[in-house]
């Protein structure tokens, strides 16, 4: 990764954004929330580039000005993915990479059918989650959608999928999280998605 220029797309506190400078990458982050972003400066310094942003708007950046992007767990915040794909696509140098991770549509309907909740899976809807952290509690909302919505709309934003992944737990889960640990098959289903997509 060393001297590729990466956009981290909703990049939070700046977790993900350190590990790929520390690998040699010159990290660009964007974010929606002011808050996250003054985590994110005191994880990295004042030195790291960090722009405030919401992925829903045009983005503050030239075209071809990435070698590569990563979206972690930061589309499902969104109901339209075209605009935001298009605008990742052009930002992003011909032959670039977007890595994209999701949760996973399958999970989430297995989830809230085990809670008793009737759902459309092949539908796009919005569900509201209610979270509590530190002492204070939001309201989440995402946006969840079928499998084929997700590539289709990747597809026509002008990505390539390369692969599509459905990681297990590591070994080392059954220590770190032993009530989450599936005796059955060793491992446990985390239920996300990850996609690699190519610009041609």
């Amino acid at each position: 990764m060393s001297g590729r220029r990466i956009l981290d797309a909703g990049c939070g506190s700046g977790a993900l954004f350190a590990a790929l400078r520390a690998r040699g990458a010159v990290v660009t982050g964007v974010d929606a929330s002011a808050g996250m972003l003054e985590q994110a400066r005191l994880r990295l310094g004042a030195d790291a580039d960090l722009r405030i942003g919401d992925l829903a708007d045009p983005l503050p950046f030239p075209d071809d000005a990435f070698d590569d992007i990563v979206a972690s767990l930061v589309l499902h915040y969104l109901r339209d993915w075209g605009p935001t794909l298009g605008e990742l696509r052009r930002v992003l140098c011909p032959g670039g990479r977007l890595l994209v991770s999701v949760e996973h549509p399958f999970a989430i309907v297995l989830g809230q059918r085990m809670a008793g909740d009737e759902t459309n899976y092949f539908r796009t809807r919005a569900r509201t989650e209610e979270w509590t952290m530190g002492g204070q509690t939001a309201q989440l909302t995402f946006w969840d959608r079928p499998l084929h919505a997700m590539t289709e709309a990747f597809t026509a934003a002008g990505f390539r999928i390369d692969a599509v992944g459905e990681p297990s737990a590591l070994p080392s889960a059954r220590e770190l999280f032993p009530d989450g640990y599936d005796e059955h098959t060793g491992m446990r289903f985390l239920g996300f998605l990850f996609f690699a997509l190519h610009a041609d």
